[in-house]
């Protein structure tokens, strides 16, 4: 049975105070433990290089913390910490699953953060085992706590990059790109409670063998542009589901192999030329004088999918043409968002022109 994401979310987002703001949230937390931070360093005294083993040993031990704590309070009903579990398992991995991962408002950073009390709770346990342990070594004890504290930290800035956008470039950082993969697994209600518990370095999950991995599949992306055309939409389908006649109108070299006339479902053709070199493409559905659609794969995992849509005008035929695609190569995705996606989009606007013009002087 499928959960209704979006209808939890409409539900908690009624019932949060009008009056929440998550820069006073988040700003709170964060200027908070620096200034704890801040004091425990301050507490060091010509450490010695045996003492610095004392940060690697402290990540080891916050990192194991964190799994426990997620594992075992965060995804199992316990007496003790019942607020805790129902804030994680009943309201985060119902406001998040696996493909609605990001934020959509700056109030739903509530369910992404913990609340900010705790930080004051958690520096209060700081405290106390920096006083235990300072009675044994002042530096050591200083060390321990302020990483522990820093791990807390890491964990609500690295929790919070795995609920943002995907297309913000922070999130395809190596380390958070693949955390974040491994968090949206987490979010899958199938694999929630066994498996990815850690969010800041899978150590534990690794040990315990918790840890799920599935590569990422490729983002599409979508452009859409349209065109006035003075023809009939029956005129236009013509010459759009007709391949071979492509090369009159794409405003660049290209040269197709394939049937004559317009083509049917199932019908297969070759291009070659043009930006995406060569193409194998299928026909995938058609509407006469409506809607062709048609599929492609091509080098570096191309695969593209292009709708053209004509539908009639008091003065001709709106032309509309939707192309998604996606590469597999990470390499070109990262060209594909810097600089090539502009240039696809420039010319699916040139080739729209170029059909229009040829289309009304036939």
């Amino acid at each position: 049975m499928s959960f209704d994401t979006q209808a939890f979310r409409q539900k908690y987002r009624a019932a949060i105070s009008p009056h929440y703001n998550v820069w006073l949230h988040g700003g709170f937390v964060l200027a908070f433990g620096l200034t704890v931070i801040a004091f425990f360093l301050r507490q060091l005294h010509a450490v010695r290089p045996l003492e610095w083993l004392t940060v690697p040993l402290a990540i080891v031990f916050y990192s194991w913390g964190e799994y426990r704590t997620h594992r075992f309070f965060g995804h199992k009903k316990h007496p003790l910490v019942k607020m805790f579990y129902q804030r994680h398992t009943g309201d985060h991995h119902s406001f998040f699953a696996e493909g609605q991962m990001r934020y959509e408002f700056a109030r739903d950073w509530r369910v992404i953060l913990f609340p900010a009390w705790l930080i004051v709770l958690y520096s209060g346990g700081m405290l106390l085992g920096w006083w235990l342990i300072g009675m044994i070594n002042a530096n050591v004890a200083a060390l321990f706590v302020a990483t522990l504290l820093s791990g807390y930290l890491t964990y609500e800035i690295l929790h919070a990059l795995e609920h943002l956008p995907p297309e913000n470039l922070i999130c395809r950082l190596p380390w958070v790109r693949q955390m974040r993969r491994l968090h949206e697994l987490h979010h899958r209600r199938e694999l929630m409670h066994t498996h990815n518990f850690n969010i800041v370095f899978p150590l534990w999950d690794w040990i315990f063998g918790t840890l799920h991995w599935e590569a990422e599949k490729p983002r599409t992306v979508t452009m859409q542009h349209s065109v006035d055309i003075a023809r009939s939409p029956e005129e236009v389908f013509a010459w759009v589901s007709t391949p071979r006649r492509w090369p009159e109108w794409h405003p660049y070299p290209i040269a197709i192999m394939g049937p004559e006339g317009s083509l049917r479902v199932g019908s297969r053709f070759e291009y070659a030329g043009g930006r995406a070199g060569s193409l194998q493409w299928e026909v995938m559905a058609a509407r006469a004088g409506q809607m062709w659609q048609t599929r492609a794969r091509g080098k570096h995992g191309l695969e593209l999918l292009v709708t053209y849509e004509c539908s009639g005008t008091a003065s001709g035929t709106r032309f509309v043409r939707t192309l998604e695609y996606r590469f597999g190569s990470l390499w070109v995705r990262l060209a594909d968002l810097l600089f090539v996606r502009k240039r696809i989009a420039s010319d699916s606007v040139a080739l729209l022109n170029k059909l229009r013009e040829v289309a009304e002087m036939a």
